[in-house]
């Protein structure tokens, strides 16, 4: 019988951690930067510093959404409510559109910070994350020898 893993994807059991936690840790922030935030290594120091300072004084929601604009710059929250004592986090691409066109990630969690990083992992393993950053288009070399008009004026 061949071992399978319990996990699918490789932050399947960050996901199990960050749902069963009851309250955000400086640990379990750390594995969170540590795995899921690959753009963290590439940022300025002073962008660095200031996650640092807000995981110090345990800020823990606004460490969240700063992990969240460094991560995730092309997203945004499009909703962020309270319903039942659990916290609900939309993440939006275009958060102009209207709700039923457009694409979202959402997460719950009793515990905001915790529902903000649950749908930072959540977009992190969208399909649309996963697109490259830039398309490249096969250009085409203008014509410069004969060029006629096929319009019809009349």
């Amino acid at each position: 019988m061949l071992y399978r893993p319990p996990y699918e994807h490789p932050l399947d059991r960050l996901e199990h951690q960050l749902r069963q936690a009851r309250s955000v840790t400086s640990d379990l922030v750390s594995q969170m930067i540590a795995q899921a935030c690959v753009r963290f290594a590439e940022q300025s120091p002073g962008a660095k510093a200031k996650v640092d300072r807000l995981i110090a004084s345990s800020a823990w929601t606004d460490a969240a959404f700063a992990l969240l604009a460094l991560e995730l710059q092309q997203w945004s929250v499009r909703c962020l409510i309270q319903d039942d004592c659990e916290w609900l986090c939309s993440l939006s691409r275009t958060p102009a559109l209207p709700p039923d066109l457009d694409e979202t990630v959402e997460a719950t969690h009793e515990v905001l910070p915790l529902a903000v990083l649950l749908a930072l992992l959540k977009a992190r393993r969208a399909p649309s994350a996963q697109v490259a950053r830039s398309v490249a288009v096969p250009q085409a070399r203008p014509l410069t020898d004969h060029v006629v008009c096929t319009d019809n004026f009349s």
